[in-house]
């Protein structure tokens, strides 16, 4: 799967026609959403900034000899003594360059995420679905039957979150086939097929759990939602 995957007008109003589909057999609605990422990160950078100067602190403590010989080499000073006070003002000088150097290295994302630990990406693209589905799905539906489909394109993850009802009724595993048949496709480079394969699939475990009512009306946008 790659970042750069990009969808067509002609590809999200083949995804909006898959959820019209899906939900014509079931009172569950589908919501779908598109996310270039979850999260930024920066707090991750952060952390391997800090730990860059931490480490060059710990380098300096172990072989100061080395350091401070090559700050007399680099500034020209001859040999000498130091000084506590001058001791501890290069190693503060070595430790922030340090961070500052590694700061400005994750400035780059793909290196950003690409430091950020696999549970960490899997917590911030749960949260972030989690915060669409309470905004876009939860309780929007008189059945509280609204399930959403979320791929986080940066992390390369992707969740469904169902409400209550639907909860209530099917285990969450199910889901997983859903997810597996979208990430087949997704890896292909084909991102709406992959799109409509979890939506086909979501729309059958619907149907079989919550069959269509004479009277039901469509509640929750089809369109696919890019965010």
């Amino acid at each position: 799967m790659a970042e750069t995957l990009s969808m067509t007008p002609a590809d999200r109003a083949r995804v909006a026609a898959a959820v019209t589909a899906a939900e014509a057999n079931t009172s569950g609605e589908i919501v779908t959403i598109l996310a270039a990422g979850s999260d930024d990160y920066r707090d991750v950078a952060l952390a391997w900034a800090a730990l860059a100067g931490l480490l060059a602190l710990v380098a300096m403590a172990l072989l100061p000899d080395v350091y401070l010989g090559l700050y007399d080499r680099i500034t020209g000073a001859w040999a000498q003594d130091w000084a506590p006070g001058r001791l501890f003002g290069v190693a503060a000088l070595v430790a922030a360059l340090k961070f500052a150097g590694t700061w400005l290295l994750l400035l780059w994302r793909p290196l950003r995420l690409a430091l950020t630990p696999g549970p960490v990406r899997q917590r911030r693209v749960h949260a972030r679905a989690l915060a669409a589905f309470r905004i876009g799905a939860e309780r929007r539906t008189t059945g509280r039957t609204g399930i959403l489909i979320y791929l986080s394109l940066a992390e390369h993850r992707a969740e469904i979150i169902a409400d209550e009802s639907i909860a209530e009724q099917v285990p969450a595993d199910v889901w997983g086939q859903a997810l597996s048949a979208m990430l087949v496709e997704i890896r292909a480079g084909r991102m709406a097929d992959g799109l409509i394969a979890a939506v086909e699939q979501v729309g059958q475990v619907l149907a079989a759990h919550f069959p269509r009512a004479a009277d039901d009306r469509n509640e929750l946008p089809d369109r696919l939602i890019e965010v």
